[in-house]
């Protein structure tokens, strides 16, 4: 275990005891409540995920610590009744089958579940070079195991998946120039073959690819990378394939920092213009991170302005966090950050002069309830949104929050909505 998770879990054996000793109330905090806490043992702690749901509702994430052997789960929670039923699928060892999966998993249209794990398999990194994996029924195949060669290393980034069931993921390590990958795992019968689609320099393509999902959309592939780029901010990128099986890469923005934003470390959002959303983790006029928008021009390039520069303190700062639209077509993401000290839940709302208006609806409050976001939140079609965060919850261990957008909620935050102009 690094040194930041030990640090960060002593933190919080005594925030725990703190909080405990204050009866801070259980499960609801505005329009925000915890459905699920991790005991820290064979359930899992530390999660670290973002999440996936099924047609059913049932919700699929990891755990970075916990299970059996201590080395990370897979977990499924299932709706029932007024509750939710925790289940982990699969408990890793930290050897040839992996260990500390990060950013959860991905399902295809058959129910299977593919995700990555950062340590185990194979290869010359000290404790293994990570792997991706299949999970099927609760049996798990590795289908790559990492070398820390071309092919990089400590796979975190969540998968992405097409129509024929390839897969799509980078490497934040390793590589020909030790600054990450980006490859695709095409299924062959039986057995599964990675090709590498392209290898960070650290110019002006970017290095060290974000945590967050790539997306697939008319063909190209898109994706983020959180250094490297003209200005050494990071990037986002496009990757086009072509007849002959080869992959063209093409940066379509570098961000400068602030008062433009810098270091994306979350995933891509796309609307139905074509647009592209994210967040960063600094930079923006505060240097406490940004949401930004990308959008094409009919030459073909990208332009870029920041939606939302977070300003710290109850605003919330330093967003790791994806992003999701309401039915209305507001943002919703986190911040890891900021708040009461844990982080908030942040939405944006478009306003008719081209500015948005930021309102902040839940502030985590640390255990029992949720605290620190990590990740950003999935929506079931009903109008709720699900996230996870690495602490909190009842025992400090980490914690699945359900989060429903209405006006009482952002009553019950107390804040008075913020308005930024474009930077």
């Amino acid at each position: 275990m690094n040194l930041l998770i030990r640090l960060k879990r002593l933190f919080f054996v005594v925030l725990v005891l703190t909080c405990v000793g204050l009866g801070l109330p259980t499960t609801v905090f505005g329009g925000t409540n915890v459905i699920y806490s991790f005991a820290g043992d064979e359930d899992g702690e530390y999660a670290d995920t973002d999440l996936a749901i099924d047609k059913a509702g049932n919700l699929y994430g990891t755990t970075v610590l916990g299970g059996d052997f201590g080395g990370g789960t897979v977990f499924q929670l299932s709706p029932s009744g007024n509750g939710w039923v925790h289940t982990v699928l699969y408990s890793f060892t930290g050897g040839p089958d992996g260990g500390e999966p990060y950013k959860g998993v991905t399902l295809d249209a058959q129910g299977n579940l593919y995700g990555t794990a950062v340590t185990g398999g194979s290869g010359s990194c000290e404790g293994g070079c990570g792997v991706a994996y299949k999970l099927t029924n609760g049996q798990q195949t590795v289908i790559h195991a990492f070398t820390g060669g071309n092919d990089g290393s400590g796979p975190g980034a969540r998968l992405a998946i097409d129509d024929q069931g390839n897969l799509y993921g980078m490497a934040p390590t390793g590589g020909a120039n030790g600054l990450g990958t980006i490859y695709q795992i095409h299924p062959d019968g039986n057995s599964w073959t990675l090709n590498v689609l392209h290898t960070f320099t650290g110019g002006s393509d970017g290095a060290s690819g974000s945590a967050g999902q790539m997306l697939l959309r008319g063909g190209l592939l898109y994706g983020a990378a959180t250094a490297g780029g003209i200005y050494g901010k990071g990037t986002v990128f496009e990757l086009k394939p072509t007849q002959s099986g080869e992959w063209i890469f093409r940066t379509i923005y570098s961000f400068r920092g602030q008062p433009d934003a810098g270091f994306p470390y979350g995933g891509l959002l796309f609307d139905t213009s074509g647009h592209l959303f994210g967040t960063t983790y600094y930079d923006g006029a505060y240097n406490l991170g940004a949401v930004y928008e990308l959008f094409p021009q009919s030459t073909g390039e990208w332009n870029e302005r920041v939606l939302y520069s977070f300003q710290g303190g109850s605003d919330g700062q330093n967003s790791i966090s994806n992003l999701v639209f309401d039915v209305a077509g507001n943002l919703y993401g986190t911040t890891s950050e900021g708040g009461l000290g844990s982080g908030v839940i942040f939405g944006l709302t478009p306003t008719a002069n081209a500015r948005w208006r930021e309102n902040v609806p839940h502030r985590f409050q640390g255990p029992p309830d949720a605290a620190f976001a990590y990740n950003g939140m999935v929506a079931d079609g009903l109008g709720n949104f699900y996230g996870a965060t690495v602490h909190g919850g009842a025992d400090g261990e980490g914690a699945i929050y359900k989060f429903t957008p209405n006006q009482k909620s952002r009553d019950d935050a107390g804040i008075s909505l913020r308005t930024q102009a474009d930077n």
